[in-house]
């Protein structure tokens, strides 16, 4: 999946992997797409809920070695 911007939100606890999410979305334009990268645990419930929240699509999550990719298109 291509992605407009990259944000590298590994190493990083609840909640900031989505205080992150959420600036870094803010200077980006309607409809781009964001990847994030997050190895915090509570990523996988927190990060589904901001998308819900604040009104992004969440286009997909993955794992691999402990690390979560999400597709996060602006609203």
């Amino acid at each position: 999946m291509t992605a407009d911007e990259t944000l590298d939100a590994t190493g990083l606890l609840c909640p900031l992997p989505v205080l992150k999410a959420a600036k870094r979305l803010r200077g980006m334009a309607p409809g781009t797409v964001l990847e994030m990268h997050a190895d915090d645990p509570a990523a996988i419930v927190d990060v589904p809920h901001f998308c819900a929240e604040q009104g992004h699509e969440m286009l997909n999550a993955t794992e691999d070695g402990g690390v979560q990719t999400y597709h996060i298109k602006r609203k």
